[in-house]
């Protein structure tokens, strides 16, 4: 076959054959190549300084790394941060409590009413099962801890976690200093920090620990070939889709690193049997995820994956036949086969396309190859702060001076390349190619940028210090819970839904699962419209009350007024009749606030609710009454009354508001006709006495 090799002290020795050229996994000693010197042995030692020298940095990062995540618990307490970690820790309070199979045919009638949710087919149970797991062993071991205090400091242990699966990676690729590096950088550079900070109970918390721990056993297995090492990276890969749907990364990734490999042929039996056990037990194990399910056979972003399969058992069976055939006989029979294997995949592909199965069902990936593409096609994506491009800034603030030494380790990398470093530099091109494309996937950059750096700063170090080195969110929605009834219903934009049904346990429109965009159109319609048409809506839904967030006081830039036109393109996409985008604007085309502003903005639901009253607040001896501090305009329309609705809260500085729907008056008969002047005036005084706060 391709080669022979044996296991001496870790390397591979290659033999050369007339399928590829000679190549191994041995590390070159020149400068960076990661040669045996300082810390090389590392943790295989048994015993020695070294070991517990690296025992030590490696405790001290996850150290640094988990203290480093608890500023908001000590500076207020333990509590769960964000939207989306609201509706993970319900979910994971519910799984706790019913048990899991409960969890799976959960069906949650507290949010997307009237619609409701089936919870258990449309998450990835991962982070709740982890969650609960770890809940559920503390218990056994009498140690009292509640669920909530679990989800609160998952991530920061894991992000230990983290540190350690990076050092092992970035051992297998260069040697046992340049990991201790990469470890105490993961631990403490911003870029991982603001994505698993304490509270932040979210997937990616998780997630980046299976990402790298998945990489280390994917390299361990093109290393050594061995069965055992490719079972662990798809238990690893199975853990990975359960928590996250970046999975696709990794699954696009891998087939990637192999097709490189054919390409600079450096094919091996290492390499077929790495993959091929781990594209079968991966994709069997990934499809038991009820959210994923058939997906990793139908759908365009897990083809790349199928297609190197097939194409590596093509060159498997060329390799076998080129020893056994005349060359004559192997030149046909080549012939024959590729255009037989090109006819069928061009067959296939135009089949798919025509039945609709080949397009892009994921459509977060879509997002990456196209920057437009959703706000074309699916602004309600668009819409989200972290799908936008990522600005240069933001490079220096997640990843600081790791962007700037980052190159230096990738070019050690190329300069000594073997099968594992190949795998990294691809990696580093495709990290920051998706990084830049949405600021959210600057997280997967983050840690091959500490890795690369960490090579950088180690050969750097090796060869200048020579044998020295040898040596290295307030609870805002309290109201909702003391003051509305029970089984009362919130309208909100669906940034807030889990947080409204977490903190407050009342039911919602919408929220960020974000899986009907109509209804979240229509949400979008009832605030884009004026008041009387919103009521219609707000009646057809039954909405009891409706809550905002409101900047212009403390000028806070992530509030309702600057989404707003979020709603209005989304309303549109579904109601094209009644909401125009461009009926908000200026005839100049400007989006203002001001007396300037479009008309059908001053009197638009949303408008009203955010500025109700504000026309008499003076913030400052320097500004006239009405001045919005976020937008910097004095507001149009400060004369604002509401028939339908009464204001029911607003918080100390105006961040929340909320507006309790009036019920429909009842008009019977001439006697309510007459006195229904002074009918009204009664219960509006009633209304006022009995007012929350």
């Amino acid at each position: 076959m391709a080669e022979q090799h044996t296991a001496t002290d870790g390397k591979h020795k290659a033999s050369p054959n007339a399928g590829g050229s000679v190549h191994g996994n041995s590390r070159p000693n020149a400068v960076g190549g990661g040669g045996k010197g300082g810390l090389s042995g590392g943790l295989a030692q048994p015993a020695g300084w070294q070991s517990l020298l690296s025992f030590t940095i490696l405790f001290l990062a996850w150290l640094a790394g988990f203290s480093s995540r608890l500023f908001a618990v000590i500076r207020f307490e333990s509590i769960i941060h964000e939207f989306d970690p609201w509706f993970n820790y319900r979910s994971t309070h519910h799984l706790t409590t019913n048990g899991f199979y409960e969890f799976l045919n959960w069906f949650d009638e507290r949010s997307w009413y009237p619609l409701g949710r089936i919870v258990g087919g449309t998450v990835y149970p991962g982070l709740m099962v982890t969650a609960g797991l770890i809940h559920y062993v503390l218990n056994l071991l009498h140690l009292t801890v509640h669920i909530r205090d679990v989800c609160v400091f998952l991530a920061p242990v894991f992000s230990g976690l983290t540190s350690i699966s990076t050092f092992l990676l970035t051992r297998e690729l260069w040697n046992q200093g340049a990991g201790l590096l990469a470890a105490c950088f993961i631990a403490i550079v911003p870029g991982y920090i603001s994505r698993s900070v304490a509270g932040s109970f979210d997937n990616e918390g998780i997630a980046i620990f299976a990402l790298q721990f998945t990489y280390y056993l994917w390299v361990k297995s093109i290393k050594t070939g061995s069965v055992f090492w490719s079972i662990g990276c798809c238990l690893s890969y199975f853990y990975m889709v359960s928590a996250w749907g970046g999975y696709v990364f990794i699954i696009n990734l891998i087939p990637l690193h192999v097709f490189v490999l054919l390409l600079m042929q450096r094919y091996s039996r290492r390499v077929y049997i790495a993959y091929s056990t781990f594209y079968i037990v991966g994709l069997v194990l990934s499809m038991q995820i009820p959210f994923v399910g058939f997906q990793p056979i139908r759908t365009s972003e897990h083809m790349a994956a199928a297609g190197v399969f097939a194409l590596l058992q093509a060159y498997a069976l060329l390799q076998y036949l080129k020893d056994r055939l005349t060359k004559q006989e192997f030149q046909t029979l080549f012939f024959l086969g590729v255009s037989l294997a090109a006819g069928v995949v061009f067959l296939t592909v135009i089949y798919l396309t025509y039945t609709g199965e080949f397009l892009c069902h994921y459509t977060y990936v879509c997002l990456l190859y196209s920057s437009s593409y959703a706000k074309i096609h699916i602004p309600i994506i668009a819409s989200v702060s972290e799908h936008q491009p990522t600005t240069w800034v933001s490079f220096f603030f997640d990843l600081h001076i790791l962007v700037c030494t980052f190159p230096a380790g990738l070019w050690f990398c190329i300069k000594n390349v073997n099968d594992e470093r190949v795998f990294v530099a691809l990696y580093a091109i495709s990290a920051v190619y998706f990084a830049g494309v949405m600021v959210r996937l600057m997280l997967t950059l983050t840690p091959v940028v500490c890795m690369l750096s960490a090579i950088a700063f180690s050969s750097v170090f090796e060869h200048y210090l020579g044998d020295d080195m040898k040596r290295e969110n307030p609870p805002r929605k309290k109201s909702n819970q003391e003051n509305t009834d029970e089984h009362a219903r919130v309208m909100s934009w669906w940034d807030y839904g889990y947080q409204i049904a977490g903190m407050a346990n009342r039911t919602t429109l919408v929220d960020n699962n974000t899986w009907n965009n109509s209804h979240i159109a229509l949400v979008g319609k009832a605030m884009s419209s004026n008041e009387s048409a919103a009521y219609e809506i707000m009646r057809s839904l039954d909405v009891d009350y409706v809550l905002i967030i409101f900047g212009g006081v403390i000028g806070y830039s992530g509030d309702d007024i600057n989404k707003f036109l979020w709603m209005v393109r989304i309303a549109e996409g579904e109601h094209p009749k009644d909401i125009r985008e461009s009926d908000y604007f200026t005839p100049q085309g400007e989006f203002r606030v001001d007396k300037a502003g479009s008309p059908v903005l001053l009197n638009c639901l949303m408008y009203k609710m955010s500025y109700y009253r504000f026309g008499e607040m003076q913030l400052d001896f320097r500004t006239p009454p009405g001045f919005d501090r976020t937008r910097n305009a004095e507001i149009g329309n400060k004369d604002i009354k509401f028939k339908h609705l009464e204001e029911a809260f607003t918080s100390e500085h105006w961040l929340v508001r909320i507006y309790k729907v009036k019920k429909l008056e009842n008009r019977e008969g001439s006697f309510v006709m007459l006195f229904s002047s002074s009918l009204y005036l009664n219960v509006w005084q009633g209304t006022e006495l009995l007012k929350p706060g």
